[in-house]
Parts: structure tokens; C-alpha cells; sequence
């Protein structure tokens, strides 16, 4: 029986959308803890699943299975009268690229096909060595919390950002056409994001929006700067409540 985590949003107030995230490499659900209790502490359904387990030499079949593992994801998410909607699918580093592809190759009618999707930390094509564990502290994150909550948990598998991404994934995630609204986050300061990369795909994109993080390293949604994160991430999902029509409109403002 597959496990998640989960967050619900506070008792009495209507649930506003059904949010799936996939982590990505090394890393487990507990490290999205404050992310997903952020969101549901504005009413967001929030389910978090294991990291996909890519085989490079079965593209096809790993990403059939992570279409399983969501359909079922979002399926036990449902309420007494059905799943809340809008779906929103979060993935970060390699769960990012597998979200990415399988919805290139998946047809919209799937039982769990999103409204919209978040892709964050996506990694760059050009592999990078990151060393002992100190410098993928330094890879992932500034933030003394979420260095702790890493170093803490004896799950989270070390040295897994040495691990090569597929390049066929990266190409599927890269070159997707998929028509849903994308929000896509990359941390300024990520040396494993592909920045021009990152761009050509967000204007290849029919409504997508790129948000780079300042001063932001690789784990993105959970960095020093993870408030304002969530806070970007919450306003994608009420804006598109909003049928992408921003809730709030600066008229003026003098910074």
C-alpha cells in the first residue's frame, strides 16, 4: 500500500483545490512538511508522495508508474462529493522533470490530469559534482532550518545530487507543449538550474509564468526565502481560481 503525507487545511473552512507535490532526488515527504502545511493553512487540500524512482534505460515505464502513483494520490484525496478542484501537481528537482514529461506524454482525460502545475528547481542538462555533504547543504539551501531538517533525516539519501539526471527526461520536460497553466520557480543562486533553458521554455509555454527567487539555491520551496515561495505558490492557486485573472492590480506604488 503506497504511503503519503498529508496536510488539511484548517476545520470549518471549505477546501480550495487538491495539491499533489512529487520531491525530487534523495530527498522524502517530510522535507516538504512547512511547504504543505503553508498551503493548507489557506484551505488547500495538501498531498505529499514519495520521490519518483527513474530508470534511465525504462523512461516509458517509470513515468507510467508515477501516472499510477498520482491517479491513486489524488483519488484517496477525494472528499465525501468527489475531488476538489482545481488538481495542482507541485514537483521539485527530478519530481519536477517527471511531472513535466509524463504530462507531455499523457493524455488530458486522465482521471488525475491537473488544472495547472508547479515545476521548481528543475535541474539544468550540464551535471554537476557537488562534493561532500556540507556542499550539498551549500547546493540545496541557506536556510538553517531546512539544513537541520536534511541533516536530521536519516532518510534523505546523501550525495544524491550526483546522481545523473536522464537526459530523455530533461528533453520530455524541457521541450513539453502541454496547455495548463505552469508556474515554474528557479532560485537565482541554483547552480544546478539552467537559467536560458529555463526561459526558452516558459515562453514556449502557451500560459506559463517564470519566477526566479532571489538569493534562492537549489531547493527552492524550501530556502531562506520560503514564505515569499509559498506566498508565489498560493497566489498561483487563486489566481487560477480566478481563470488566471490576477486577484490583486498595483495601481501605483513607490518601490
Amino acid at each position: 500500500m503506497t504511503e503519503y503525507t498529508d496536510h488539511y487545511g484548517p476545520e470549518g473552512l471549505r477546501t480550495r483545490g487538491t495539491v499533489v507535490m512529487v520531491p525530487g532526488r534523495g530527498e522524502t515527504r517530510a522535507i516538504y512538511g512547512r511547504f504543505g502545511r503553508r498551503l493548507a493553512a489557506d484551505a488547500y487540500r495538501v498531498r505529499v508522495i514519495d520521490a519518483p524512482d527513474i530508470d534511465a534505460d525504462d523512461l516509458t515505464s517509470s513515468l507510467r508508474r508515477l501516472g499510477a502513483l498520482l491517479a491513486e494520490a489524488v483519488e484517496g484525496a477525494a472528499a465525501e462529493d468527489g475531488v476538489v478542484r482545481p488538481v495542482v501537481l507541485v514537483g521539485s528537482d527530478t519530481g519536477a522533470a517527471a511531472v513535466s514529461a509524463l504530462l507531455s506524454r499523457t493524455e488530458s482525460s486522465a482521471a488525475w490530469w491537473p488544472e495547472a502545475v508547479v515545476l521548481a528547481g528543475l535541474p539544468g542538462h550540464t551535471a554537476t559534482a557537488v562534493g561532500t555533504w556540507d556542499d550539498e547543504l551549500d547546493v540545496r539551501t541557506s536556510c538553517p532550518a531546512h539544513r537541520g531538517t536534511l541533516t536530521d533525516d536519516s532518510q534523505v539519501r546523501r550525495g544524491s545530487l550526483n546522481d545523473a539526471v536522464p537526459t530523455a527526461l530533461l528533453t520530455a520536460a524541457y521541450d513539453s507543449e502541454v496547455d495548463i497553466p505552469a508556474l515554474i520557480l528557479v532560485g537565482d543562486a541554483d547552480p544546478l538550474a539552467d537559467h536560458d533553458a529555463l526561459t526558452r521554455t516558459a515562453k514556449s509555454l502557451k500560459r506559463a509564468r517564470l519566477s526566479a527567487v532571489r538569493g534562492a539555491h537549489h531547493d527552492v520551496l524550501n530556502d531562506l526565502q520560503h514564505r515569499s515561495v509559498a506566498a508565489e505558490t498560493v497566489t498561483f492557486l487563486e489566481t487560477l481560481r480566478n481563470e488566471l485573472v490576477p486577484v490583486i492590480a498595483v495601481e501605483s506604488s513607490a518601490w
